[in-house]
């Protein structure tokens, strides 16, 4: 009953929480209300998108496992934004939402250091405020050294269809009671948030002829870079998914349904997703829009049953039905499982440092939605985040802290922590303000070293990495020392690959920058490319063309890295600093942080506030020696 770490919850975040924990070496245990639902898709059956795709090629780059479950249970895989820049693209898969739920907790079962109990935890034993174990619905208590908590919407979890309420943590299981209590016991800062899932329909009885089908990637891309891309590629069977529209009888319906809308008749307290709403409430919010897509998703690799994307409600029963029956191609469809909102308490995140230890409780992690994030991508990155941190602190080691120019999992969790969140979290490209140095693909460049130092990556896998990062800096440095002249026979060779001709000398490097360079103009540039897997010759490709930029992003990183060891002066008037919001100027004045790292870990603070401050910082120095 004792045990180095306790990871409470078999969601996304509680499977990487206790993996990591385990293969770095620490005893430890999951207690989960249902042991068959550990790694269940409770919402859509989908794993990535725009940048949540990229949050899973940087766990699996650390050694996580949400990228290899995807990949073999995935049933189609897309990038999306394909035409637009590199750094905006996202990978997203379809997965056999039953299989990734068997594979995953077969992986919890066969993990050495690893254990899998059924039971509820109720409350936390907590000693001079330092967490020491658990207790359980069955009056057990066990022991441990580190607590991480992922209990995703099943705290004081409360269903809503309608005017149907239901105590649960997914339809069908346990809420957690108690637990809440002991964390507010301890101080924490609970609150209430919301979300929602889409109604299940019988495949059969869906009329997908009427509806325009949307096939996966000719060429399949895993998300793992573990897994053979040529095999994967080769082998690899998709199902196709379909699109449908809401029309204005739909729009009508609901409309005329408001009143038994449990999201607008204030039988919903919590804070739901703005970014991902409801089907009323974008009914609600966009009438001038005459009709709303609809995804129509496979949800295992048989296709018996289809989950409805784009149309998560808490309407009651019987106008769910009315709504699916007026779209088109489901004018016959059969409801399975019907959609519902729920609630469930989460902990505010500026509760949290960076490791995802709390403040006020000792050798206690939180991660996943209890931290106000909505997602599974979200939610496995915090947990391998969260058990790497206490696997770290068990073995008396640094913690790993992701910087902001290193993952979008440092962008997130920066975001939490710092910020905190009002309404379920969900990651975007357009919050890494360094995205183009944090493109997919360079996942494993950028943290595997972190995954292999951790153990977490082997020593073959590290030596992939490495081979596939030299081949790139060689094949960069070949273009930026190659000079090509505007002589007769290059401005010959530029008119066959169709390329405006040159007036100058250059290199490789401002040649290949040109928007119109694609890739089979490289190739035929360097022949000696031909012989390179064609993913390293996209990578140089895309280095190439961003070089400029990249440098530039570069440099700010450089700059912001000095800039955060300015001092910040005694008696610092910060009132004066003009541009600083008085929120800030509040917290500098009651924290009055001594550097500028410091006031950079003050919850609210950008990194517009801190160039602002060490601007006014330095003009007051250079004042001051005048």
């Amino acid at each position: 009953m004792t045990y180095d770490v306790i990871v409470v919850g078999g969601g996304h975040a509680g499977i990487e929480a206790a993996l990591s924990c385990a293969r770095m070496g620490q005893n430890t245990l999951m207690i989960s209300i249902l042991a068959e639902q550990v790694g269940a898709t409770s919402c859509n059956p989908a794993v990535g998108g725009l940048a949540k795709g990229h949050l899973v090629r940087e766990l699996d780059a650390l050694g996580g496992e949400m990228g290899l479950l995807t990949d073999d249970a995935g049933i189609q895989f897309r990038i999306l934004n394909i035409t637009k820049g590199p750094a905006v693209r996202g990978s997203r898969a379809q997965i056999d939402m039953d299989r990734y739920r068997v594979i995953a907790r077969n992986k919890i079962l066969t993990t050495p250091n690893l254990s899998l109990i059924q039971e509820t935890v109720t409350s936390l034993i907590i000693e001079e405020m330092t967490v020491v174990g658990v207790r359980t619905d069955l009056l057990n208590e066990y022991r441990a050294k580190r607590v991480i908590i992922t209990t995703g919407t099943f705290l004081n979890g409360m269903i809503h269809i309608g005017e149907i309420r239901q105590e649960a943590g997914r339809f069908g299981e346990f809420s957690a009671k108690g637990l809440t209590h002991s964390l507010r016991e301890a101080g924490l800062n609970v609150g209430r948030l919301k979300t929602g899932t889409c109604p299940r329909v019988d495949s059969s009885s869906i009329d997908f002829s009427v509806m325009e089908e949307q096939g996966g990637d000719e060429i399949p891309n895993p998300f793992s870079f573990r897994t053979d891309r040529e095999k994967f590629a080769r082998e690899k069977k998709q199902l196709p998914c379909y699109i449908a529209y809401t029309n204005e009888d739909t729009h009508t319906l609901i409309e005329g349904n408001f009143h038994r809308a449990p999201l607008f008749t204030g039988q919903i307290e919590g804070v739901g997703p703005r970014y991902c709403p409801s089907i009323e409430d974008k009914v609600n919010r966009f009438r001038d829009k005459d009709r709303h897509h609809l995804f129509i998703e496979p949800q295992t690799a048989e296709n018996t049953e289809c989950y409805i994307n784009g149309m998560s409600t808490s309407l009651p029963p019987d106008v769910q039905r009315q709504m699916i029956h007026s779209v088109h191609g489901m004018e016959n469809a059969k409801i399975v499982r019907y959609g519902y909102a729920i609630e469930y308490d989460y902990v505010d995140p500026t509760e949290l440092r960076h490791t995802l230890e709390t403040k006020k409780v000792k050798h206690l992690y939180l991660a996943g939605q209890i931290n106000g994030t909505t997602g599974y991508e979200e939610a496995a990155a915090q947990g391998i985040m969260a058990g790497i941190n206490a696997a770290l602190s068990l073995q008396g080691k640094e913690p790993l802290v992701l910087r902001r120019d290193e993952a979008y999992i440092g962008v997130l969790i920066d975001d939490l922590v710092t910020k905190g969140t009002k309404e379920p979290y969900r990651m975007f490209t357009s919050r890494a303000e360094y995205r183009l140095l944090l493109r997919e693909e360079t996942a494993d460049l950028r943290l595997g070293r972190y995954g292999h130092a951790l153990g977490l990556i082997s020593d073959a896998q590290m030596e992939q990495i490495e081979t596939k990062r030299r081949q790139i800096d060689e094949g960069l440095a070949l273009l930026e020392e190659t000079i090509y002249t505007p002589n007769k026979e290059f401005l010959a060779f530029l008119e066959s690959i169709d390329e405006e001709r040159i007036s100058d000398k250059l290199n490789g490097t401002q040649l290949v920058s040109r928007k119109s360079f694609e890739l089979d103009k490289l190739v035929k540039l360097i022949p000696s490319f031909a012989t390179l897997d064609p993913y390293i010759q996209e990578q140089i490709l895309i280095e190439a063309k961003y070089a400029r930029y990249v440098e530039k992003q570069s440099d700010d990183i450089e700059r912001m890295s000095k800039m955060l060891h300015i001092a910040i002066p005694e008696n610092f008037d910060f009132a004066s600093v003009s541009g600083l919001s008085n929120e800030i100027v509040d917290k500098l004045g009651k924290f009055n942080p001594p550097t500028l790292q410091a006031a950079s870990q003050i919850s609210g603070m950008t990194p517009a506030a801190l160039d602002i401050l060490q601007i006014y910082i330095k003009m007051g120095l250079k004042k001051n020696k005048e």
